[in-house]
């Protein structure tokens, strides 16, 4: 009797394999600690490398700032000197002390003038020293007076700035004839206080060339550079000279901001970070501030390594432990593969048609017949149903493919989650597809609308002078637009306020123009009706003999009455009847309503029209009729002046005669009086 056991014994039978997981597990422990230690150590190594060579630069700057002090605490006793003879002390001084410094650019003083000279009364004005290289390298000095009318920002700026001893950021030099000879330079300063008072400053010009020397030398590893900043964040020394007095910021974007650099060596801080370049390389970045005693101007120095070069050697001996391993490994997998081939054989039966499922390959050949006795037979048996399972959900997506939705299918049981995905993607596509179908009818509704509105926006802005050929153009285009069979436009006439109705101004029927008579009171039938309500009226169930539409081949009953307002602000200004074989359905009411709305609002307008012309030509006939009168008027009064002017002629005349009539009169009694005399 052939004994069967369970898969589970079978591996722990072979329990073998596990010393593979824990030979594997112990060579990338040993490997990847001997990694760490090795960095580790080549870090340290790097940060001892730059804190050496920070300390080294520090060394040189602070001696050198040690004489800048020096000179600036010996100036303190200048007012004990003799007046005449300090500034020629001061000078060889600075003479003697530029001789036993060569490396010194220039080394120069500022005094000023009223700490200096009691007759001095402005706050400006200074002098100064300056002791500098001639063209064969000779001390050159030379002394002047500065800022006599006013005093420079530039300078303001260094008195409120520099009353510590500093060191400036790197410039390049004033050799502006030969642009490659330019020297990347410095400044070291120290003020001259007296009593709180800011008396004057002492500096040297040093290039940094000697330290650009420093810098290229320093490569602790091969692909490693160190380079040097300022406290502002400027290259100040540099393998590559094209970077020199560069921003930091410029040549690492991203470092500067992720690692807040410029804060940190403001801050005078020791750091180290890892980065990728833009070639993808890791670098590791180590930092060592240089401090000069007495300023709060620290610069830094930093070494970037490429983490390649620092893990050589333990990529060398990681290599070697993979390979010991993966000799180790085979030598127990020829083991594993002996002892377990029986194990083997039936998974990769299983594992081929897994990988023609996994491909997508499904057929009823599939089936594959294994008699193990364990868990690897159920495995079988279970795949064989899955794949039978497979094939009819393959069917059945075919057919939905097809289109055939109404295909059935059958679960294989409640837990079949695919056939459920399956039937609930065919009742998804089901209702897509009725979605889909109102979509588009929707659309097409709304196309429909708007193709109205445009083309009887065009029809009431080409016709809005005469009513009646406006309501003809409105009729005769509506109902062909709603491919309806008869219609009318009603308007208000209001004229007289005593007889207020609705005159029939165009109507329309089987495409020609009808015309016809029609007077409707307010209130009157279902036009008046409508009028007074002021909403829409829409029969399915029409009373007979209401409308009749009569054709060349008869006449019949319409299946569907709308009659629609024409209201503007709530006052009805006639009102459109239609009346159709085809019940006219929601969309196409409410676009009757909408075009009524625009309808009201032109036979508004065109009624104003009318009456402005009405108006207008009326004005234009008693202003014609003014003029004429006024012309009579004028006529009259001229005749009238000259009646006038005729009189006051006559009226003279008349005065004249009655003055000779006295005047005779005197005369004959005069006369008379002689005549009496005598007698």
């Amino acid at each position: 009797m052939k004994l069967k056991f369970k898969i589970q014994q079978k591996i722990q039978f072979f329990i073998i394999s596990a010393s593979i997981i824990i030979y594997t597990v112990a060579i990338g422990y040993i490997s990847i600690n001997d990694r760490k230690e090795a960095f580790k150590n080549a870090s340290l190594i790097t940060n001892e490398i730059v804190q050496n060579y920070a300390i080294d630069i520090s060394n040189q700057l602070n001696s050198d700032m040690s004489i800048v002090k020096t000179l600036s605490y010996s100036y303190l006793v200048y007012d004990n000197m003799p007046k005449p003879q300090w500034k020629k002390i001061f000078k060889d001084m600075y003479l003697e002390v530029f001789k036993k410094n060569p490396h010194f650019y220039a080394l120069w003083d500022s005094w000023e003038l009223s700490a200096i000279d009691p007759n001095w009364t402005k706050a400006f004005g200074r002098y100064s020293m300056v002791i500098s290289k001639d063209i064969d390298g000779n001390a050159f000095p030379d002394s002047t007076y500065r800022s006599m009318e006013v005093e420079s920002q530039i300078y303001d700026k260094i008195i409120k700035l520099r009353r510590i001893p500093s060191i400036w950021e790197p410039y390049l030099d004033n050799n502006k004839l030969n642009e490659n000879k330019r020297s990347l330079m410095t400044s070291l300063n120290s003020p001259i206080i007296k009593n709180g008072e800011y008396i004057g400053i002492v500096a040297i010009d040093i290039t940094l060339d000697n330290f650009q020397q420093i810098i290229k030398q320093i490569s602790p590893f091969e692909g490693s550079f160190a380079y040097m900043i300022s406290n502002g964040g400027l290259i100040a020394g540099h393998p590559d000279r094209e970077i020199l007095n560069q921003k930091l910021e410029t040549i690492f974007p991203e470092d500067f901001k992720t690692y807040n650099i410029q804060e940190k060596i403001k801050a005078g801080e020791s750091f180290n970070y890892i980065s990728e370049n833009n070639e993808g390389v890791k670098l590791y970045y180590s930092y060592a501030p240089i401090i000069i005693e007495d300023t709060n101007t620290p610069w830094s120095i930093a070494i970037s390594v490429p983490i390649n070069t620092i893990m050589a050697k333990a990529n060398h001996n990681f290599r070697i432990s993979v390979i010991v391993g993966i000799i180790g490994i085979l030598l127990l997998a020829l083991v594993i593969f002996i002892i377990g081939r029986n194990i083997a054989n039936p998974i990769t039966k299983i594992t081929k048609l897994l990988k023609q499922l996994s491909k997508g390959h499904l057929d009823d050949k599939m089936r594959i017949h294994i008699k193990t006795g364990d868990e690897i037979e159920e495995m079988t048996e279970a795949l064989n149903v899955s794949i039978e399972g497979l094939n009819k959900k393959v069917e059945f997506a075919n057919h939905i493919g097809q289109g055939e939705l109404n295909h059935t299918f059958n679960l294989l049981s409640e837990e079949d989650i695919l056939g459920k995905s399956l039937i609930e993607m065919r009742n998804s596509l089901v209702k897509a597809d009725e979605e889909d179908e109102k979509r588009n009818i929707e659309d097409e509704k709304r196309r429909w609308t708007n193709e109205g509105v445009a083309k009887f926006a065009d029809i009431l802005r080409q016709n809005n002078n005469d009513l009646e050929i406006l309501a003809t153009e409105i009729i005769t285009n509506l109902i062909n637009y709603l491919e309806a069979n008869q219609g009318g436009v009603f308007i208000l006439d209001d004229n007289n306020k005593e007889d207020i109705h609705f005159n029939l101004l165009s109507a329309y029927a089987y495409d020609r123009r009808k015309f016809l008579e029609k007077h409707i009171e307010l209130g009157e039938g279902l036009v008046g009706n409508c009028a007074i309500e002021k909403k829409t009226i829409f029969l399915i169930d029409i009373p007979q003999d209401y409308v009749e539409i009569t054709s060349g081949l008869g006449s019949a009953n319409p299946n569907c009455l709308l009659i629609v307002p024409l209201k503007l602000d709530e006052n009805v200004l006639g009102v459109l009847e239609i009346a159709s074989f085809k019940v006219l359905q929601d969309f196409e009411i409410e676009f009757v309503e909408k075009l009524a709305e625009n309808i009201a609002s032109t036979l508004s307008s065109v009624k104003i029209n009318i009456k402005t012309s009405e108006l207008l030509e009326r004005s234009q006939q008693q202003t014609e009729e003014m003029a004429a009168q006024e012309e009579e008027m004028r006529q009259n009064m001229e005749e009238l002046q000259a009646t006038q002017e005729e009189m006051h002629r006559k009226e003279d005349r008349l005065k004249g005669v009655i003055e000779e009539m006295k005047e005779h009169e005197d005369k004959l009694k005069k006369t008379i009086d002689k005549y009496k005399s005598k007698m």
